[in-house]
């Protein structure tokens, strides 16, 4: 799990992935043909096939979709395959300092207010510089609980209402810390009995798999970009502009979903269930599966003995959505990792749910 705790303590918000293409582009040194990084900032990595079948064997019908990557000298391109997984995580930019040196914050992404009261964050004034990162609580503003008025106790904080307090002097904030500085929670990585635990596995664990996946994949006839996309959490913007560049014949978004098989939610919300294996996602709120590529990963699952489920996302989505409307269209889908308490600095995630969607990934390229 070392890889992904390094993934998941660099921060990336929308549109200041910077640390995390960096680190990804260290651990995946000579495992890509060809990587570039597109003018928004995702990150496009090329595989050419690998060991290919002999031409008069038997495999899947080849698409003649072509784009500027294509780098095949036959005359039946290999399919192209365009993987998703996005490095963003949900954070803040910060948007005012006043003259005490208390900083207020813009949310990038969505939160919910009630899992950020008495939060540590780290301000990181230099993207290139972790060195320069400065620590920070986080709390609304407005009376604690002993002086509170009972309409204060009845108040839930509006995001607009947290304020961060660095524990330095005015004068040194306004000099280290600047609007538009990026701002992320700051949590440990643990392993707590069959799980990992902390902040942004979303969607940290996706860029993972991948990596995962193809370092354990040695057969492929598929040419497969590796995409790991930008500003998803603010409206798959990342995605859409990479899928348009590439014009997969294929794309599978890997992300999380909602695993609320937890009390207090009725069975039939729990959308997907922790330890269950890799969620194969019918639909989401963006987007629905390629009928017949979830046959094919459902079919491979079992032949593999691999564990799965299938899930159905009421609301929210995925890069799926930006890969199905690329161009012409593309048949897609998402491969998704069941995640309790997600958008929280205790996301969870079940190992045995990791290592099925990293297997089911690896298998599906391999027959492809």
């Amino acid at each position: 799990m070392n890889l992904l705790e390094q993934l998941v303590l660099t921060p990336a918000i929308p549109g200041r992935e910077h640390r995390l293409r960096q680190l990804i582009l260290r651990e995946t040194q000579g495992l890509f043909d060809e990587t570039r990084t597109d003018p928004l900032g995702s990150l496009l990595c090329v595989r050419n096939p690998r060991n290919p079948r002999p031409r008069n064997s038997p495999g899947p019908a080849k698409s003649s979709a072509k784009s500027e990557i294509r780098n095949s000298k036959s005359d039946i391109p290999p399919t192209r395959i365009m993987l998703a997984a996005h490095m963003d995580q949900i954070g803040f930019m910060v948007r005012h300092i006043d003259a005490a040196g208390f900083v207020r914050v813009q949310p990038v992404g969505g939160f919910d207010a009630r899992n950020l009261f008495a939060r540590l964050v780290t301000i990181c004034p230099d993207l290139a510089d972790p060195a320069k990162d400065i620590p920070g609580v986080l709390n609304p503003a407005g009376r604690p609980l002993h002086i509170a008025t009972e309409e204060d106790k009845k108040k839930i904080p509006e995001l607009c209402d947290f304020v961060i307090d660095l524990g330095l002097p005015a004068k040194e904030v306004l000099k280290k810390v600047h609007i538009g500085d990026t701002v992320v929670l700051k949590a440990p990585f643990a392993q707590i009995g069959n799980t990992v635990v902390s902040q942004c596995l979303d969607n940290r664990v996706a860029c993972w798999i991948l990596i995962r996946a193809l370092q354990q994949l040695k057969h492929h006839d598929c040419e497969i970009i590796a995409a790991f996309t930008v500003q998803e959490e603010v409206g798959i913007r990342g995605a859409t502009t990479s899928a348009f560049s590439v014009q997969p014949d294929i794309g599978i978004a890997i992300d999380t979903t909602l695993a609320v098989d937890t009390p207090g939610v009725p069975e039939d919300q729990r959308v997907s269930v922790c330890g269950g294996g890799a969620a194969i996602t019918h639909m989401d709120g963006g987007s629905i599966g390629d009928p017949d590529l979830l046959a094919a990963f459902e079919k491979i699952a079992g032949q593999r003995k691999i564990k799965h489920q299938r899930s159905i996302l009421p609301r929210g989505g995925t890069d799926a959505a930006a890969l199905q409307r690329a161009a012409a269209g593309t048949r897609a889908m998402t491969l998704s990792c069941p995640t309790r308490y997600i958008h929280t600095v205790t996301e969870m995630v079940h190992q045995t749910d990791l290592h099925a969607c990293r297997d089911l990934l690896a298998a599906y390229l391999e027959q492809t």
